[in-house]
């Protein structure tokens, strides 16, 4: 329909007829829920009045230019409360959408919070599941961003129309508080549907590490649905209200985005920077990685979110927090291998069984293997070696002259296994048995292997070159074992000292035949008690070892019983001083690194 050409004094009634403090139904109506034809009249009539404003200005007719001046300033008053109630009856429930939209990061497999299905013609849905599916229509897709429709284009038209003649009359800030008090208000309540609460750098700081712990994963998905889904899509609606209009100052749309969202932004963004300058300890170190690579992706979609010139400030602080965190991961580093080198325990684990600290370092430095592209990427210098002391603490030299081909972050992962073995090596210092001493070593070093062995990144990045240096490592310590208990019993198994010479003599002394075979029961039997309390987890290495002691005690007691047995069976009480057969031996070993108790008769043979 055409509108009349308005003189003045219709638009003044016009205006005046919509004034709140003229009528009760002015007061009671909203001038956007009337028809689209009285809609456009006093949009018309705002227009009228504003023209009349300028001719009244340039001729100087001080009396017309004071009328005018109060109509507009009726207009304006009241298209601000069209404009807000607008806002706020119109914007599209996101409730569900906070609560189950599914995004596909683009480096990561870990999250997966945005699902996005396009139809043949390139457009595209966002599909929200709940208690009742649906699909919101019309986003812009930019890498991993999308925009979502968060008003209806007729209520987005009229806000244009008001946004326009607020701004043409001089109320662009007035316009902008207006716009982002409203949309600041809905932005909270995503927030608080995300569960992202306001806290300051102290309170975080404050938290214990187990509560903070379970935040940060809330925090990480509630970050990319922020940036690519929220904050995304309210810069889009403020690009569609207000996209070429201004002030001197700024453009309006780029003013209303940094009013509704800077705040929040603010408020997200001081969880991770209150996380990036906390204390750096170790077990904080896959969390800090976590922040940074969330930070690290999403850097891109901040840096096009926040493009204007006012949100300069929003784009530094991210870029300041995944420095902080950066620097934060290769300190937590530090402190790792510091504390690895530190372990103060000193009471033995029973049995020579892994230590607790040797468990810890290995799923510790399995799990920096899975972050090796983020690490190794942040960690560029070699480990700080060399024969030294730290707080009264010596630190153990390594030759990185067999890993040059390696990189920095396989370097400080074979350096913590070094100081790993190093702490180790003073620990078995603290049994008061030798062969304990050396079966803690070959369990732990074992251990080592197996679980670099278990995993295919770690191995890469440890290399086949020391892995075999490690092996050689256990292998040793099974030798020493053997040496150190083994030597002794063998020993009583030798022909030195049995035979004698004379025509009425056998040619062996009974005598000393009887205290060989006394000193080889009480040793075995000594050995077998003790070691049968002792602990080899592996069951393999368990029975290789077991497989080795018996090729060492077997043949020679076989070989030793069988040349001198008649020499015992001929005199008297031959039980008191052949008590096993070779098969209770053979049995009596099954009972070897068990870890219990065994009845010192268990395996013998019946008398």
């Amino acid at each position: 329909m055409e509108l009349p050409e308005y003189d003045y004094e219709t638009a003044e009634q016009t205006i005046l007829r919509w004034d709140t403090t003229a009528s009760e139904d002015a007061r009671t109506r909203m001038i956007f829920d009337s028809d689209r034809h009285e809609i456009d009249l006093y949009l018309q009539a705002v227009d009228r009045i504003h023209l009349s404003l300028q001719s009244t200005t340039l001729s100087s007719d001080s009396e017309s230019n004071k009328v005018n001046t109060e109509a507009i300033r009726i207009a304006m008053s009241r298209l601000e409360d069209e404009f807000r109630h607008i806002l706020i009856t119109s914007s599209i429930d996101t409730d569900s959408l906070t609560e189950s939209i599914q995004l596909t990061p683009r480096n990561s497999n870990s999250f997966s919070e945005f699902s996005v299905s396009e139809d043949g013609d390139g457009d595209g849905s966002v599909t929200v599941s709940g208690e009742s599916s649906r699909v919101i229509s019309s986003y812009r897709s930019m890498s991993s961003i999308r925009e979502i429709d968060l008003m209806t284009s007729d209520s987005i038209s009229d806000l244009r129309s008001i946004a326009e003649r607020m701004i043409a009359n001089g109320c662009f800030r007035e316009c902008v508080q207006v716009y982002g008090g409203v949309r600041k208000s809905t932005v909270g309540a995503s927030f608080k549907k995300l569960g992202i609460e306001k806290l300051s750098i102290g309170d975080i700081q404050r938290m214990e590490w187990e509560a903070l712990n379970a935040k940060i994963g809330k925090w990480i998905r509630a970050a990319k649905l922020c940036v690519r889904v929220l904050f995304a899509s309210e810069k889009r609606l403020s690009e569609q209200i207000f996209e070429g209009l201004s002030d001197s100052s700024q453009p309006a749309d780029e003013a209303c985005f940094m009013e509704t969202v800077k705040g929040p932004a603010v408020q997200l963004f001081n969880f991770a920077e209150a996380i990036s300058i906390s204390r750096r300890a170790p077990e904080k170190l896959f969390k800090i990685l976590d922040l940074h690579d969330t930070l690290f992706d999403l850097l891109p979609d901040i840096e096009a979110v926040f493009d204007g010139l006012s949100a300069e400030s929003v784009r530094v602080q991210a870029a300041e927090i995944i420095s902080r965190l950066a620097e934060a991961a290769r300190g937590m580093l530090n402190e790792f291998e510091n504390a690895v080198l530190r372990e103060p325990s000193r009471v033995p684990v029973p049995g020579g069984t892994i230590h607790p600290l040797t468990r810890y370092v290995m799923n510790y430095i399995s799990l920096i293997s899975d972050y090796k592209q983020t690490l190794g990427e942040l960690i560029v210098s070699r480990p700080v070696t060399g024969s030294r002391y730290l707080d009264d603490v010596s630190i153990p030299d390594m030759d990185f002259t067999d890993h040059e081909e390696q990189s920095p972050l396989a370097l400080h992962l074979i350096w913590i296994i070094v100081i790993l073995q190093f702490n180790l090596e003073g620990k078995s210092k603290h049994y008061k048995d030798t062969s304990l001493a050396h079966l803690f070593v070959m369990n732990n070093v074992h251990y080592i292997v197996q679980k670099i062995k278990g995993s295919p990144e770690l191995r890469e990045m440890i290399g086949d070159s020391y892995l075999r240096k490690l092996t050689a490592k256990f292998r040793q310590a099974a030798t020493s074992y053997q040496r150190a208990t083994w030597v002794g019993v063998l020993y009583c198994l030798r022909d030195e000292g049995l035979h004698v010479s004379g025509s009425f003599s056998s040619g062996v002394s009974k005598s000393a035949l009887r205290e060989r075979f006394k000193a080889f029961n009480g040793m075995f039997e000594e050995v077998h008690r003790t070691q049968a309390l002792w602990l080899i987890p592996d069951t393999q290495l368990r029975e290789e070892l077991r497989i080795s002691i018996s090729e060492l005690l077997i043949p020679a007691y076989r070989s030793f019983l069988g040349r001198f047995r008649t020499h015992i069976e001929s005199g008297r009480h031959p039980e008191n001083y052949i008590k096993y057969s070779v098969e209770d031996l053979e049995t009596a070993l099954l009972d070897f690194f068990e870890g219990y108790a065994v009845s010192q008769h268990s395996r013998r043979r019946s008398q």
